[in-house]
């Protein structure tokens, strides 16, 4: 399984950055419910994906790292599609084109170098930064299926959670995964005091879920918050870290609720974020993806992939 080429590897592959965000406020795009997938329907939209990932394709060719392509799917679940105006139908064929479309870029790229994985993206049913609308590890189960099995029907090598704010509707994925056996991670995006939006120590949540699934994640990841957010709640001793393979930081220092309401895109410092990368990675050895979240792009990649860290351990459960 090409899975394996990220579980085994030494260096960390990387990701691209925040899609929606680099969309929105730098490419003038007006993506309905934040749904990068509607750029699929259109010549132009395709045009901007490809050259938006290449951008990342390239850097991770030039570190000598291996890179996670992520389908443009995580606004493609049915909970999205009434707002979108879709059909159960549109759903399915939508996950099954955006994976075609991201094997055939990586088709065009690939090298022994540069193994690229082909990365089905989940996200939340709701809000992810709204506890007060949580849904049951069933109700997610039965929301998240259809598209989890047309992923995996459309050839990914992983599907990864992304954004989630509270262990049961992540326990519901993995069970959706777990029925076709496709290799799936979740991330938790976490507040400015290092806990999930329902208030959850990240090490509950990490516990939760695997009690509940059997460890299914293969590894699970902390995505759209800044490393400052979360750095100091990290307990090295504990062994819930070692269940963490990925890290994709925000570029900003603000919280989601300022973020929701800013009218510009924060950058933030793209070095610096490389910098503090590097700092997880002491902290976390078992990291396999690194990249970005809302507001950082090619830069603040670049940043993070130009550090010169390698990582020995192989992941744990």
């Amino acid at each position: 399984m090409r899975i394996q080429q990220l579980i085994k590897a030494r260096r960390f592959f990387l990701s691209d950055g925040g899609l929606e965000t680099y969309l929105i406020f730098e490419k003038g795009y007006d993506l309905p419910c934040f749904s990068a997938a509607v750029l699929l329907d259109t010549e132009e939209g395709r045009h901007d994906l490809t050259a938006y990932f290449e951008r990342f394709i390239s850097i991770a060719k030039s570190t000598g790292r291996g890179f996670i392509l992520d389908a443009p799917t995580w606004r493609a679940g049915t909970a999205w599609a009434g707002p979108l105006g879709q059909t159960l139908k549109d759903v399915i064929e939508t996950n099954g084109r955006a994976v075609s479309f991201m094997r055939k870029l990586r088709e065009q790229h690939e090298t022994d170098e540069c193994q690229i994985l082909v990365n089905g993206l989940v996200g939340p049913a709701g809000d992810a930064y709204a506890p007060d609308t949580e849904i049951s590890a069933q109700e997610a189960l039965l929301i998240h299926a259809p598209q989890i099995h047309a992923l995996g029907k459309a050839g990914v090598d992983l599907i990864t959670a992304m954004t989630l704010g509270y262990a049961g509707e992540a326990i519901g994925i993995v069970q959706a995964a777990k029925e076709i056996d496709v290799p799936i991670a979740i991330a938790f995006t976490l507040e400015t005091d290092g806990r999930l939006p329902s208030g959850q120590p990240l090490g509950e949540a990490i516990a939760d879920v695997d009690a509940a699934t059997d460890h299914g994640p293969i590894y699970y990841m902390i995505n759209c918050a800044h490393p400052d957010h979360f750095r100091d709640t990290l307990d090295t001793r504990a062994s819930w870290t070692l269940r963490i393979g990925g890290i994709r930081s925000n570029a900003s220092r603000m919280s989601h609720a300022e973020l929701d309401e800013a009218a510009t895109l924060d950058d933030g410092d793209p070095a610096e974020l490389g910098a503090l990368s590097v700092d997880l990675l002491s902290r976390l050895p078992n990291i396999r993806v690194m990249g970005g979240c809302c507001g950082t792009d090619h830069r603040h990649v670049g940043c993070i992939a130009g550090q010169d860290q390698t990582i020995s351990k192989g992941i744990q459960k």
